[in-house]
């Protein structure tokens, strides 16, 4: 079960680099729009994420927070939601992006600071 939940962890710490990153690369290029890397890393982040948490539910030594589960998965929807309208539009606005990038450090603040 820990080979499982350390392989889940990896592929959620690749979506949020591929969340942010893509993010970042997006902001910085001048035209703004989601690319590939912004979608499929909000895609990986949710899917991966459930994933960590439904083996944790059972107890055990990793039991995480319920609230703190919570307040994660309201978080990771948003970022999808907002990933996912405005993917097929040749520019988003930049304060809808930068929201985006926000609402991925804050979920990431609450995964490393909620104990």
């Amino acid at each position: 079960m820990e080979a499982l939940r350390l392989i889940l962890l990896f592929v959620h710490l690749v979506g949020f680099a591929l969340l942010l990153g893509g993010g970042i690369a997006q902001l910085l290029s001048g035209k703004i729009r989601i690319s590939p890397a912004v979608l499929w890393g909000s895609i990986i982040q949710l899917v991966s994420g459930l994933g960590l948490a439904a083996p944790l539910r059972g107890g055990g030594d990793h039991e995480p927070d319920p609230a703190k589960l919570a307040v994660k998965l309201v978080i990771a929807v948003m970022i999808f939601i907002m990933v996912f309208i405005p993917r097929k539009r040749d520019e988003v606005n930049k304060g809808h992006f930068i929201g985006i990038i926000t609402l991925t450090l804050v979920n990431a603040a609450v995964a490393v600071f909620w104990r």
